[in-house]
């Protein structure tokens, strides 16, 4: 996509946002979050007189993702003003009134006027983007005001166009960096190879982020009252083709306590995970109903348990693998010291590719091997214990990329204390 199919697209998205918003409410959300966006951005501003630290992040994942860093900032620099931007609804709205960032708001869609627009209201001093989403008019704004722009827990692949004969203009979007912090060695090589060399490996601050959680983990009474003395397996993020893999298995293993996690809390995904698990109850329903004996299965209709809940799980089963965005975020679960299994496509994300190289984790291609290997690590203690030290070991052997990035800060006097 050269600069005339993006401005294109920066045109056209809204428009297909409005008329998809007829029928979905994320669209709706993501219209109604931008009605009079710089109109609450300037009341919320017009009055603070400290500098501004603004951090992107694209979606609810990134914004867990920077969230280490996010901490550390607040921290070290207690006088600045963090604001916080979302592109999708799924962080905005979840994350909306979270006290880590002074300052929330869904991020204008890209162009020239609204890029320039959004620098004169925020005035930030130091712009960080975590993991991706490459928005040409706000980064290269950034450059000409000569503003520090860190990218966080970047990660590259060769498929993507910054590497094609055609990117030319994406690779422009790179060179506004000041700095990029990389999760890996091949992503580092990737942008040497088109002379982007302000790079370090740094790793990825999601490592840093899940056992901060594991660390601050507090029990759920009715989790464990539903667990107690059983096997139990925890399937987060789900998606239909997932749920369709694991319904024979959950069905037939009666006496196993299963806990199930859509990726969609939608009615209509709840409704078809009722329909998929024959002994289920909704987790909002527990306290207002009596869960009948022969109930062995919680679906879980909130966001935000989740990360707790792999606590409870003897096997941890991570959705998307199956035909849906790719396999979701295998670290919430591994750093609990529990074997993880997902489905087949995985390839483009590197913890879910080495924590198979760790055998911390298995990929299953079918409802028949996912049954196999659930079996094989219930009854075999040699094997069960050996993945789940090597899923454990290898979240902690990769932490401290938010240490890296707070060191960057300091040196260069990106900020001052």
């Amino acid at each position: 996509m050269g600069k005339t199919a993006y401005l294109l697209f920066i045109k056209l998205y809204p428009l297909a946002a409005r008329i998809t918003a007829l029928f979905n409410r994320k669209a709706r959300l993501w219209i109604a979050g931008r009605k009079n966006v710089f109109a609450n951005i300037h009341s919320s501003l017009q009055n603070d007189t400290r500098k501004k630290i603004w951090v992107h992040c694209s979606s609810l994942g990134e914004f867990e993702q920077g969230l280490p860093l996010m901490k550390e900032l607040k921290k070290k620099y207690p006088f600045y003003c963090l604001v916080l931007t979302f592109f999708s609804p799924s962080g905005y709205e979840n994350e909306k009134n979270n006290s880590v960032a002074d300052r929330i708001f869904y991020m204008p869609m890209d162009s020239k006027k609204n890029a320039a627009l959004f620098y004169e209201t925020v005035k930030p001093v130091l712009v960080v983007f975590v993991k991706y989403e490459f928005w040409y008019y706000y980064l290269t704004e950034a450059k000409q005001r000569n503003i520090p722009l860190l990218l966080v827990s970047g990660i590259f692949r060769k498929s993507q166009p910054f590497f094609a004969w055609y990117g030319g203009f994406h690779r422009q979007m790179l060179q506004c960096f000041t700095h990029l912090f990389l999760q890996n060695e091949e992503s580092l090589q990737l942008l040497k190879s088109i002379e982007i060399i302000n790079t370090s490996v740094g790793g990825d601050t999601r490592f840093d982020r899940v056992l901060e959680i594991a660390e601050t983990f507090k029990p759920i009474t009715s989790i464990e009252e539903f667990c107690r003395n059983k096997k139990v397996i925890v399937a987060g993020s789900t998606w239909t083709d997932d749920d369709e893999a694991l319904d024979h298995y959950v069905n037939s293993y009666k006496d196993y306590c299963f806990i199930i996690a859509p990726h969609d809390i939608g009615e209509d995904r709840l409704k078809e995970c009722e329909s998929l698990y024959h002994h289920s109850v909704r987790y909002s329903a527990i306290g207002t109903q009596i869960v009948e004996p022969e109930i062995n299965t919680f679906i879980i209709d909130n966001i935000g348990t989740l990360k707790y809940l792999y606590k409870y799980a003897d096997i941890c089963y991570i959705g998307g693998g199956f035909g849906g965005d790719g396999v979701h975020n295998v670290l919430e679960a591994a750093v609990y010291n529990k074997p993880v299994v997902f489905g087949p496509e995985y390839e483009k994300y590197i913890e879910a590719v080495e924590l198979l190289e760790k055998e911390g984790g298995f990929s299953v291609e079918n409802a028949l091997e996912l049954e196999e290997i659930f079996n094989e690590l219930i009854e075999d203690k040699d094997l069960y214990e050996y993945c789940a030290a090597a899923a454990g070991n290898y979240v902690r052997s990769k932490t401290g990329a938010t240490a890296g990035v707070m060191q960057y800060i300091q040196e260069k006097r990106l900020l001052t204390s």
